[in-house]
């Protein structure tokens, strides 16, 4: 039996996200409006910092330990941090779950 966070394609972590953040800031309507990988968080979404370590917390939950929020965001700068997207974060999760794939794999 496969495990779900290591068959995850890049479209189905974006579709998590997106729920995910209209739960965070608590709006369902957020479901309907366009997120693409190129949404920011501070500038189009406005997100809290207490908003994305909740959506930090529920990829980890979803996603597993691998998904390291605070190790993904160390190696950012201010700027970076300030104009991280919607996309940055989808890609680093399914990064990270290709490469635990891989270690799987390699055992």
């Amino acid at each position: 039996m496969k495990d779900e966070r290591n068959d995850t394609s890049e479209a189905e972590v974006m579709t998590y996200v997106k729920q995910q953040l209209g739960a965070v800031i608590g709006d369902p309507e957020l479901l309907s409006t366009e997120i693409t990988m190129d949404t920011t968080f501070n500038r189009d979404l406005e997100l809290e910092s207490i908003e994305f370590v909740a959506l930090a917390s529920r990829l980890r939950s979803k996603f597993g330990d691998r998904v390291n929020f605070v190790e993904f965001l160390a190696t950012k700068n201010v700027d970076e941090v300030v104009s991280l997207t919607v996309g940055d974060v989808v890609r680093y999760v399914e990064i990270c779950l290709r490469d635990e794939a891989m270690q799987e794999g390699a055992a």
